[in-house]
């Protein structure tokens, strides 16, 4: 399940950033009832991209700001407790490590879902069946 972190420069102190991903991951993990799970909590993957001031938008002005985006499973945030519990710890976290200043309103998130049988690991494309087995399991 990776999470894409976007970031404009600056709006986390410098060296935070690991932070914010790991614990955006454990946020993920634990919404889901994951935490510790063998078969997950190695296959939540991130990415980070740091983008210049100025090269970040809203209302087509400049903006400093953060965007969280998750690609999961179909069965992965699909209720709508667990959306509204990770994407506002997402946000916490991220107003927290900013020292408050980044404010909530400049903290963009979103879902994405992988079509069912294109979830893979290991080289493997797994169906949201063969997933959740696997879950099961760890």
């Amino acid at each position: 399940m990776p999470i894409t972190l976007t970031l404009t420069e600056g709006v986390l102190p410098a060296g935070t950033e690991k932070q914010a991903i790991a614990e955006l991951t454990r946020a993920l993990l634990a919404s889901h009832g994951l935490t510790g799970n063998q078969v997950m909590t190695p296959n939540v993957t991130a990415h980070l991209h740091l983008l210049p001031k100025g090269h970040t938008f809203a209302a087509g002005e400049e903006v400093e700001g953060a965007w969280v985006e998750t690609k999961t499973p179909s069965f992965a945030l699909a209720d709508r407790q667990v959306q509204q519990a990770f994407f506002a710890e997402a946000t916490a976290i991220l107003r927290r490590l900013s020292n408050g200043r980044l404010p909530a309103a400049n903290i963009w998130t979103n879902g994405v879902h992988a079509v069912d049988g294109t979830w893979g690991i290991a080289g493997q494309a797994l169906s949201n069946t063969e997933l959740g087995e696997a879950i099961s399991q760890g």
